[in-house]
């Protein structure tokens, strides 16, 4: 096999896999435009590093839309796949509770990075930080700032993995974009996902801020999921919210009022609330007799009248199907995730583009979503692995 020179453009989880792949059989070199590699990879692990989920084959392909568009990568290399590498490479993994995937205890973000980043460099990969791309130059080659001097680039192929546009402080500012629309590519505008959803408040529930709401149900146009949100300044977030986003979204681009209905009691069917309180005359203990704690209650007294608050049937009927008026997403910045980027009607099925057969785009720059919970991280492993599997089988 005669050896290729491969240009990979960001340093994320999808731009790592491929050069780990790629780079026994080819000369790899990865621009990176800040100091070190990896830094939204770090960042992710902030909050509980969950690196796939453990669910498997179609069932994990199934969490990912488009799904056609991201099944073959998936399905290629899932959640058994990337735990067997990540094993190789001495990071061994175990199942939560919920079905995330985490580094055994004690393993630290910056301690898989620096296992993949050795992986790198035994593989003779050339990493070169503090250098940007800043676009497409005349003669079928790219531009790199290298600290303020901008040189051509010339590879055989070019595999691009620029991030979407949140936590910008890692390097995912969504800038890339003007530079592939400059050669011709569809860009769809960048939007939240996986994140917050902002709600008018009323005054008294400042005192729950940061406060959870466990074991509910929240419903978006007919889906509904159990989960538990956080009560915010700005409104609500957590792993029962994150998933109804794209409904959310949905909505609200149509101009429409959107509502989530909060159930604090799934798991009782209104009989069997009313049952409970028709043992009581008092509205007074509501909450003690149907367990709601006071966090609970505050936001149920604060959008009930009087009237619906007196009357138990009416009192079950809200807390089973609660009305809260959501008023937009949170933005970009704060958000875990982005829809948007490179739209995936310019990609043949192995991610290259149409236009351009040997220039690659993966991870969060291509436009598609999937929901937290190890989702994420697993799709840009997988589409990287995929883009590798297919450039050793094409040259």
């Amino acid at each position: 096999m005669l050896k290729k020179e491969i240009a990979i453009i960001g340093s994320g989880p999808a731009a790592l896999i491929t050069a780990s792949k790629l780079a026994p059989f080819h000369n790899v070199t990865i621009y990176e435009k800040k100091s070190s590699i990896g830094n939204k990879f770090l960042v992710a692990g902030k909050g509980g590093f969950n690196l796939t989920n453990s669910l498997e084959g179609i069932e994990l392909a199934s969490k990912y839309s488009p799904r056609e568009f991201m099944k073959d990568a998936i399905l290629s290399f899932d959640s058994i796949a990337l735990r067997k590498w990540l094993a190789n490479l001495g990071i061994p993994t175990f199942v939560g509770t919920s079905g995330r995937v985490f580094p055994e205890k004690g393993i630290k973000p910056v301690e898989v990075l620096n296992k993949i980043k050795k992986n790198l460099l035994e593989k003779n990969v050339l990493i070169n930080c503090n250098s940007q791309f800043v676009g497409f130059n005349n003669f079928n080659g790219i531009e790199i700032d290298f600290k303020g001097e901008i040189k051509s680039v010339f590879s055989d192929i070019y595999i691009f993995s620029l991030g979407g546009a949140s936590w910008s402080i890692t390097g995912s500012d969504g800038k890339w974009t003007e530079y592939f629309e400059q050669i011709g590519i569809e860009i769809i505008p960048f939007e939240s996902s996986n994140c917050g959803i902002n709600i008018d408040w009323d005054e008294k529930i400042e005192l729950h801020f940061g406060k959870p709401l466990k074991n509910i149900a929240v419903s978006v146009n007919g889906n509904t999921l159990k989960g538990e949100a956080v009560i915010t300044n700005y409104g609500l977030e957590g792993n029962v919210i994150y998933p109804l986003i794209p409904k959310i979204r949905e909505q609200l681009k149509a101009d429409k009022n959107v509502e989530i209905l909060i159930d604090f009691k799934p798991n009782n069917s209104k009989e069997e609330l009313l049952k409970k309180l028709n043992l009581h005359k008092s509205a007074s203990n509501y909450g003690e007799i149907l367990n709601l704690n006071r966090t609970q209650m505050a936001i149920i007294k604060s959008l009930l009248t009087k009237e619906e608050y007196l009357s138990q049937s009416k009192f079950v009927n809200k807390i089973k199907n609660l009305e809260i008026k959501v008023n937009s997403l949170r933005n970009i910045e704060e958000s875990i995730s982005t829809v948007g980027g490179i739209d995936t009607e310019e990609l043949n099925p192995d991610f290259s583009l149409k236009k351009f057969n040997n220039i690659y785009t993966i991870g969060e720059m291509v436009n598609w979503d999937a929901p937290t919970g190890g989702f994420l991280l697993q799709g840009s492993f997988s589409m990287g692995n995929f883009v590798a599997k297919n450039v050793l089988e094409n040259y």
